[in-house]
């Protein structure tokens, strides 16, 4: 590239120079492309373990739709410091997302998908100051059977060898007593603690309060994943509905990215979960205004 480029220009400046230790070499065209590229007009942004990667994997194929480098970037929770621009590296060049006319919407979307945004209290407030029009779309999973599928992924990570109970158990030992918000539970279990986390992010109610304290509800999403996977014809088109999209159904509907069990949960776990997420629950149901029918 020669040396006058408006590229080599930018690539040696300060500002570049200091936070390019930052990206991997293949990535450098993108970094300086950055302020060119369309940044995202929504977000999946949970529940972990809650049909994130197959509504991800649907809306790619759509037509107005632009996916990012790659799924789950997590710029608003783990990579927050790296900046704007190493944010907006991920996704493709604003050209082809140019509106028709002054005013119109514009014809292509891009997007993210990063699951932990729901759960760490910090993102929405971040979301909000940069980009205030967002909206996000949150797939809320029966949390038993979320906890048990978050915990048989540690168990194939090789992260965890107790079994369900005693790590349900540990982790509402270390609750007794203790201040239960969400900053709490977040600061504890959050990233890299993650596996920690098995009941805390079943907690759906604390976590949408705090995005809607920040968003309008007009502006997010809520969908039950059992529905997703049980009519993703009427939830997709809900999904597309709800971000301005046209209507399009994918060629089939996949349940992508599905967890191998190496075990069972117990019935004693279980009935353990149940009971500590029905008052939860019941606080979610009142905050939605609809009851979900989860067994």
């Amino acid at each position: 590239m020669a040396k006058n480029h408006p590229l080599t220009r930018l690539w040696h400046s300060g500002a570049v120079r200091r936070t390019r230790h930052l990206v991997a070499p293949r990535l450098w065209f993108r970094y300086l492309t950055a302020d060119r590229r369309c940044a995202p007009h929504f977000l999946i942004a949970g529940a972990q373990k809650a049909g994130t990667s197959s509504l991800f994997g649907y809306l790619v194929g759509h037509p107005q739709c632009l996916p990012p480098l790659i799924k789950e970037v997590n710029f608003y929770d783990q990579n927050y410091s790296r900046g704007q621009r190493w944010y907006r590296m991920h996704f493709p060049l604003e050209a082809p997302n140019r509106a028709v006319g002054p005013g119109d919407s514009p014809r292509t979307f891009c997007f993210e998908a990063s699951p932990h945004y729901m759960f760490d209290p910090q993102v929405a407030a971040r979301v909000r100051e940069s980009a205030p029009s967002m909206r996000a779309i949150f797939l809320l999973r029966q949390p038993v059977n979320r906890a048990y599928s978050h915990y048989q992924h540690e168990m194939r990570r090789g992260r965890v060898t107790a079994s369900f109970e005693e790590c349900i158990d540990t982790e509402i030992r270390q609750q007794a007593g203790e201040d239960l918000s969400l900053q709490t539970r977040a600061s504890r279990y959050g990233p890299p603690g993650v596996r920690l986390s098995y009941l805390a992010r079943g907690v759906y109610v604390d976590q949408l309060r705090n995005w809607r304290a920040h968003f309008s509800a007009e502006q997010m999403l809520v969908l039950e994943a059992e529905r997703l996977f049980a009519d993703p014809r009427g939830a997709f088109g809900e999904v597309l509905a709800f971000l301005g999209l046209d209507p399009w159904t994918p060629p089939a509907f996949p349940n992508l990215n599905p967890g191998l069990y190496k075990s069972s949960m117990s019935q004693a776990a279980r009935q353990r979960a149940i009971a500590y997420f029905a008052p939860h629950n019941e606080r979610l149901f009142q905050f939605l205004g609809k009851r979900y029918q989860w067994r």
